[in-house]
């Protein structure tokens, strides 16, 4: 919940008094670049702090887990294994135990050769997957996932998609693919901070859609 949000940088007001209530299981984030959508994912992260007003977000260190645009912004390890791994230090495993988690749940997924290889040799939607995986293996309760599909191609978004759609934690997706978000039951269009619409996905999207038509004519 955002309560009278202000946040501002510098001489730049990003948002000024913004109050949103997100119990959605699904919520897209749309809106021009500059919008503010990444600005709300940091603040309701804990990444940023407002000047104004009251963010409630779920309680705990880790109930909240962020997918950046750039996933080399979100990698800490060398492997994709030891990577993962990171991700389970909530459950109290040995070396030997996390190692053997990651495997099975690459296993499941059709991925066990991804283990033992190097972050550096994927590529970049490769490196996307591997952040999208770390964060489904945590204890998060929300996933904010920042511009998620915009280094994928066609079978990455779809794999993509299908993971989000099967996730059991609530998922928040910012993004310019409107063919990703118009399912979900909420979206919420961003424009100079301000919230221009907030509805079902498929109004609000051609609502987005019909916006941008007109300026371009």
């Amino acid at each position: 919940m955002l309560d009278g949000v202000r946040l501002q940088r510098g001489s730049t007001v990003v948002f000024d008094g913004l109050s949103l209530q997100l119990h959605e299981h699904r919520i897209g984030l749309i809106g021009d670049n500059g919008a503010g959508k990444s600005s709300l994912f940091r603040l309701l992260c804990a990444l940023d702090r407002p000047q104004e007003g009251r963010i409630q977000a779920p309680a705990g260190p880790q109930a909240v887990g962020m997918m950046f645009q750039n996933p080399d912004d979100q990698i800490i390890f060398p492997t994709v294994e030891e990577e993962l791994a990171l991700s389970l230090q909530h459950l109290s495993l040995t070396r030997t135990q996390a190692q053997q988690h990651v495997r099975e749940v690459l296993q499941a997924r059709g991925l066990a050769h991804w283990a033992p290889r190097a972050i550096a040799s994927l590529s970049q939607g490769q490196r996307q997957h591997v952040c999208w995986l770390a964060l489904v293996l945590a204890p998060h309760r929300v996933l904010l996932l920042d511009e998620p599909f915009a280094s994928l191609d066609l079978p990455g978004q779809a794999l993509l998609k299908s993971e989000i759609d099967k996730a059991p934690q609530q998922v928040l997706v910012s993004t310019h693919v409107l063919a990703h978000v118009r399912h979900f039951e909420r979206v919420i269009w961003l424009d100079q901070g301000r919230v221009r619409a907030d509805g079902a996905g498929q109004e609000v999207c051609a609502a987005y859609e019909a916006d941008v038509a007109s300026r371009s004519t």
